[in-house]
């Protein structure tokens, strides 16, 4: 009753460091060509060196199984060739998860699916996995949820989100501005987008924070800051935001290219079905001319739906056990339909360019 420290705490696992884990399992040159290559596409793209293409995050909403998550890599990385002349296709690869009360975390907190939260198998699992989806030629995007985690998996990313329960969080604004890849800010659970703003410009800036160094002992983190930096409109709880107007008003205040919108959550009330909706009405605004869409996110998978997740019971193959998901074919239909809205766009952009320059 007297103790001053640990009265709650029943444990205290030692994790290996950084370094141990990213010399286990190092990244290839030829996954680190794949990183880097996106990273720079979609910085032009945010910077408005590349105005034909748009940047799209597909995939899971979350993944529970590795090798459900490379047979869904090896379905996307066909599409990504296809259509890499319109979209800059990018995995998304979740590891953690966010709840609003409990649940499952995701596969860094309890890899195995039986509440165990073997975390430094889950640390382990993410990065071999990351690299796997990256050697096939596939770019991965990620939420960084843990401050600590981008210290095993951020070499291996390619673009990254901080989530609406986390944008207004400092530690995730300090942490941002030291990450090497660009990053969206989600919009409030709100719906509002002021916070997600502010957050790109203290993520732009120098801060200094607690952390650790790659071989695990803490420090005190300095950084430079991030340009790199976009809002996502994701929605509230009982509205969307991706109409033209809030579109164009709120890109009309960022120093980079537009915004992206994520078709899933509010700005698809929760119902997965309606992604495609979502999709459609953004590719009407491009038609139109609206310069403000930097991308889009679609919450994907192998099969459409979702599943209960019930430790110890099996579960059905290519269905996520999180926020339900759109089918693999439809994310092909919707993706192709997206691209070829771009490709005019983008002719006509080219079209303009000769004019003026003749």
């Amino acid at each position: 009753m007297s103790s001053l420290e640990d009265r709650h705490l029943v444990g205290i696992e030692t994790l290996p460091p950084p370094t141990e884990l990213k010399t286990r399992h190092a990244i290839s040159a030829r996954a680190t060509q794949v990183v880097l290559r996106a990273r720079n596409e979609i910085r032009d793209v945010l910077h408005g060196r590349d105005t034909r293409r748009q940047v799209v995050v597909v995939g899971p909403c979350s993944l529970h199984d590795p090798k459900l998550a490379l047979d869904y890599a090896r379905l996307l990385l066909p599409l990504a060739h296809e259509l890499e002349e319109e979209l800059i296709l990018l995995m998304r690869t979740y590891f953690e998860k966010p709840r609003t009360t409990v649940g499952w975390k995701g596969l860094v907190n309890d890899p195995h699916l039986d509440g165990s939260c073997r975390v430094a198998a889950g640390l382990a699992g993410a990065r071999k996995l990351l690299l796997e989806i990256s050697d096939l030629g596939l770019p991965c995007a990620t939420e960084f949820l843990d401050p600590i985690s981008p210290q095993y998996l951020a070499d291996a990313v390619a673009w990254t989100a901080i989530g609406a329960r986390t944008t207004e969080s400092q530690t995730h604004r300090e942490m941002a501005s030291g990450l090497s890849m660009p990053v969206g800010f989600k919009n409030s659970t709100d719906g509002t987008v002021g916070v997600a703003i502010d957050a790109m410009v203290a993520a732009s800036h120098p801060h200094s924070f607690l952390g650790i160094r790659s071989d695990g002992t803490a420090a005190v983190v300095k950084t430079a800051g991030n340009p790199d930096t976009h809002v996502v409109l994701r929605g509230g709880r009982d509205r969307t935001n991706y109409d033209r107007q809030t579109i164009e008003a709120v890109a009309g205040r960022l120093s980079v290219r537009g915004v992206m919108i994520d078709c899933s959550h509010g700005n698809s009330r929760k119902d997965p079905t309606l992604q495609g909706s979502v999709l459609h009405d953004v590719a009407t605004y491009l038609r139109r001319g609206s310069g403000g869409v930097l991308g889009v996110m679609l919450e994907s998978h192998i099969h459409a739906g979702r599943q209960d997740w019930t430790p110890g019971r099996a579960l059905e193959y290519g269905i996520s056990i999180t926020d339900g998901c759109i089918g693999f074919e439809e994310t092909k239909k919707l993706l192709r339909e997206l691209a070829a809205v771009v490709r005019p766009v983008k002719m006509t952009r080219a079209a303009t360019a000769n004019a003026s320059a003749a």
